[in-house]
């Protein structure tokens, strides 16, 4: 599926907005197959419930994640 990203960090936390249309703020992320967006999520966060975050992007065609840095 097509992605598109917007990424925003801050030193407390960052917000990854993934969506499947095209927006003009967003960036393109790619053209991911469901082994390729585990991998991205993986990336981002370690112990995210990955099967359950791409069912969601599937189904609403948009996916927004709140990331606390650890300190």
């Amino acid at each position: 599926m097509k992605i598109w990203i917007s990424d925003t960090q801050s030193p407390s936390h960052r917000l990854v907005r993934l969506n499947r249309e095209e927006h003009s703020d967003y960036s393109y992320l790619g053209d991911l197959d469901d082994t390729e967006l585990s991998g991205f999520l993986l990336k981002l966060q370690d112990n995210m419930n990955v099967s359950k975050n791409i069912q969601l992007i599937k189904y609403y065609g948009y996916l927004h994640l709140f990331i606390i840095h650890k300190k």
